[in-house]
């Protein structure tokens, strides 16, 4: 039962943050976003939503699968969880800098950033339990194509 409790705690950690950034994000995306010059292969805005949903709960399942090992590996399942904190508030903090702030340029250098702890604690993640690792793949290619997408918004609207 323990180890339930640890993924449901991770997971809803993750879908508060979700959440959150939804909440933030809400406003923008009827007044500044539709503003913006975008590139031809942005998405449309209804895919935003389920995608992040599916991302944040495959971010929690990963998460608490880690964490169901810190009887076995302490030691590095803490420090796994360090990267995996940071890059949670990364991510929610990407989105206050792009849609609450309005700045893509300063969005773009930080989730350069949100790249680099998702690959870390992928890392990481992958040494304690494989299959926590490779629930974080689909996430860090989102974000690669996110970063791709800041900045040609960015680009075009310089």
């Amino acid at each position: 039962m323990q180890k339930i409790l640890r993924i449901a705690v991770v997971l809803m950690t993750c879908l508060v943050v979700g959440y959150l950034s939804g909440m933030v994000t809400r406003d923008s995306i009827t007044t500044w976003y539709p503003t913006l010059v975008k590139p031809s292969f942005n998405p449309p805005n209804w895919i935003f939503a389920p995608v992040w949903t599916i991302l944040y709960i495959m971010m929690g399942v990963a998460g608490g699968m880690v964490w169901n090992r810190i009887e076995q590996d302490a030691e590095n399942v803490k420090k796994a969880f360090m990267f995996f904190i940071i890059q949670l508030a990364l991510n929610a903090i990407w989105t206050l800098l792009f849609f609450y702030f309005h700045n893509p340029f300063l969005s773009l250098i930080e989730i350069v950033l949100l790249w680099l702890m998702i690959f870390e604690t992928y890392t990481q993640f992958k040494k304690i339990d494989k299959v926590a690792g490779m629930l974080l793949v689909p996430y860090l290619v989102w974000v690669s194509f996110a970063m791709v997408l800041n900045g040609s918004i960015w680009w075009l609207n310089r």
